[in-house]
């Protein structure tokens, strides 16, 4: 069991984040599994404001690793998408989730976008 960090992020443009520590995660467990918790969760989670409860999360990407860099953005790393995001049917082992690690929740088709066009309105 490790300690992971999850940036919950409701609105790229804006830079709604919240960050969170997630206790007694089992890297044996299915991603798809670790996002069904996490939406579970985040409904009770202390220190989630209640926009951040309802929102659709969808995806999760590795932002930061222990030991290693972290992005210039403050939003999202942008490099790396096929290593980085994480694939549902894979363990979080597979994708090489350790403890320490820091990972963003967001909506795939939102973080799409702001790709696209990555204006920060505030």
């Amino acid at each position: 069991m490790v300690i992971v960090t999850v940036r919950f992020i409701r609105n790229f443009e804006y830079r709604s984040i919240k960050t969170l520590p997630i206790t007694n995660v089992d890297t044996a467990m299915l991603v798809s599994e670790f996002i069904s918790r996490l939406l579970e969760d985040a409904k009770t989670l202390r220190g989630l404001p209640p926009p951040f409860r309802s929102h659709r999360y969808d995806t999760l990407k590795i932002s930061h690793q222990a030991g290693s860099f972290k992005a210039n953005d403050i939003v999202i790393n942008f490099e790396g998408d096929e290593e980085l995001i994480l694939r549902p049917e894979s363990t979080l082992a597979e994708c090489r989730v350790r403890g320490e690690t820091e990972l963003s929740f967001f909506c795939l088709s939102e973080y799409v976008a702001y790709k696209k066009n990555p204006e920060k309105k505030w």
